[in-house]
């Protein structure tokens, strides 16, 4: 009994190294990737142009105020833009409008069609996530949330800043849980498999959730406690009387 439950949590080589079959097939290879605004983004939104007095009234600054001197306490910070559940956010003059959804590029040539002519003459404008995050959760080193100040990164990288899987997890099928229109969906990503650099969701998205499962030998130890041991003791110790008693 002891042989079998050693056998059974062995680990082959073909199961724990990364990319070790299939090909690369180039023309489905992109570096690109888009990100798309979604509820409960909070927006930083920057808007420049050579008139500076016309573009002070959309880049206003977040401070603390003194309530005894009525004065601001501490160094001003972009404000940042909260993107509701209707995936809107109220800009200063404008008012409302609709960035959930959009890609960066089709959200700044929104907000040019409402400033431009009519409050600033060729404003520049640059929009960033600011509560751009991933989680990586399940069999790894360091699970945990990871903020991403770039909003790029690859479930490579993922898996990289959570310290990498742990023996015991399973890379044949690492699951990224996205929510796309209001729905939640689960892919799944063979890290054995070169098939990983074309995945949809090779690039991840804010707040994508990266889940690691362990392994078929794991669960089964965690399955196994000491009432297993005692059991195996049993059984040898009758085996041996039985042994005494046949003589």
């Amino acid at each position: 009994l002891i042989v079998i439950v050693a056998f059974s949590s062995c680990i082959s080589k073909k199961d724990i190294v990364y990319f070790q079959f299939g090909e690369i097939d180039q023309s489905k290879v992109s570096n690109k990737y888009k990100t798309y605004f979604k509820p409960d983004d909070l927006l930083e939104i920057t808007i420049s142009a050579k008139d500076v007095a016309a573009v002070r009234p959309f880049n206003l600054s977040a401070v603390t105020y003194s309530t005894s001197s009525n004065s601001a306490i501490g160094v001003a910070q972009q404000q940042t833009y909260l993107i509701d559940s209707e995936g809107e956010v109220e800009i200063p003059v404008i008012g409302k409008i609709k960035l959930g959804g959009l890609t960066r590029e089709k959200g700044i040539a929104l907000l040019k069609s409402k400033l431009s002519p009519d409050y600033i003459k060729n404003p520049h404008i640059n929009i960033k996530i600011s509560n751009f995050k991933i989680s990586v959760l399940g069999d790894v080193a360091r699970p945990g949330n990871y903020m991403i100040p770039n909003e790029r990164i690859t479930i490579i990288d993922a898996i990289g800043l959570a310290g990498d899987l742990n023996i015991s997890g399973n890379r044949k099928n690492v699951l990224v849980i996205r929510e796309e229109n209001g729905m939640k969906i689960k892919y799944s990503i063979n890290l054995l498999s070169n098939e990983t650099f074309i995945s949809p969701v090779y690039y991840l998205q804010q707040n994508d959730v990266v889940l690691v499962e362990h392994n078929m030998a794991k669960m089964q130890s965690a399955s196994s406690n000491t009432n297993t041991t005692l059991f195996i003791s049993i059984t040898g110790v009758l085996i041996g009387l039985l042994t005494i008693l046949t003589r």
